[in-house]
């Protein structure tokens, strides 16, 4: 384990640093006055601007050394290409239960996991249950879990960027199911919750954070929200989510990859019907709500 002698000061490691959370926590923490170190599926060499990359798959592992004098390790990587269960155990779950260690082997004093809004006790998706899976794991390591809402930003990605997507080609957009609440939170907002979090240190984060505000939307009007921030007239077109998840399980059935997923789907409609924010008011970090100015 290094020393605080040893420690470079301000050196972080983002785990899916090619995507968009972890492509924005890099850019935040940059600005923050860190040197980051991006590990990701691209060829090792520099990122555009010049910042180290390192390339790193959940099912390959991670060497301590890689991470010695880094004091801050923010996991965001996820595969989504498995689709079986025991297949995405063996990636995810096992491949985070290595990097953790790896992390704790080298000595790194934060270390957080970045998971999500659709994990919770009784989560019904895929992707929920790996990530409630992998949360357990990092609280028995007494490491920081995160639980990002949807986030937003100027030029979102994730399931927000891919609305606006669609927005872009057509102004008819399927609803689906609609009244289900959702929780968001700003990228920059994302950012900042994980620095105070650091400050607080584990001891005192016992049970995720969940990062979003308490203040949930529907769809339907985050859908409104993001065509009156690109100018677009926007109609919604009700389809019954069990005949999307069908459509979209079928296309993956037979190798096609539709940009949204099924197991979306699940996530999307099965929320949680009683958040838990007793850890964010701890941290005292004020979050934004989405409006059309919040993405313009």
């Amino acid at each position: 384990m290094a020393s605080s002698e040893q420690r470079l000061p301000g050196l972080a490691a983002v785990t899916g640093a090619g995507g968009y959370v972890g492509s924005r926590l890099c850019a935040f923490l940059r600005r923050d006055g860190r040197r980051v170190l991006e590990l990701h599926h691209r060829e090792p060499g520099d990122s555009v601007d010049g910042a180290p990359v390192h390339r790193f798959r959940l099912e390959d592992g991670l060497e301590s050394d890689l991470l010695a004098g880094a004091e801050l390790l923010i996991h965001c990587a996820h595969d989504f290409r498995a689709t079986r269960w025991s297949d995405i155990v063996e990636v995810n779950l096992e491949g985070s239960k290595r990097l953790f260690d790896a992390a704790l082997a080298a000595g790194v004093p934060n270390v957080f996991f970045i998971s999500t809004m659709s994990s919770f006790a009784g989560c019904r998706s895929d992707y929920g249950r790996v990530k409630l899976a992998i949360e357990q794991e990092a609280l028995k390591r007494k490491l920081i879990v995160i639980r990002p809402g949807l986030v937003f930003g100027p030029q979102p990605g994730g399931m927000l960027g891919g609305l606006c997507r669609a927005l872009a080609r057509s102004r008819f957009l399927p609803l689906v199911g609609g009244g289900q609440d959702q929780y968001l939170v700003h990228e920059e907002d994302l950012a900042r919750l994980i620095l105070a979090a650091a400050e607080h240190g584990a001891d005192r984060l016992p049970r995720p954070v969940t990062a979003a505000s308490e203040q949930p939307l529907t769809l339907r009007r985050i859908l409104h929200i993001l065509a009156r921030a690109r100018n677009r007239r926007v109609t919604l077109v009700p389809v019954p989510w069990r005949a999307a998840w069908l459509a979209l399980r079928s296309a993956e059935i037979v190798g096609l990859h539709p940009s949204f997923r099924s197991d979306s789907v699940i996530s999307l409609m099965h929320q949680d019907p009683d958040p838990d924010f007793a850890m964010t008011r701890v941290l005292g970090v004020s979050l934004r709500e989405l409006t059309a100015e919040a993405i313009s």
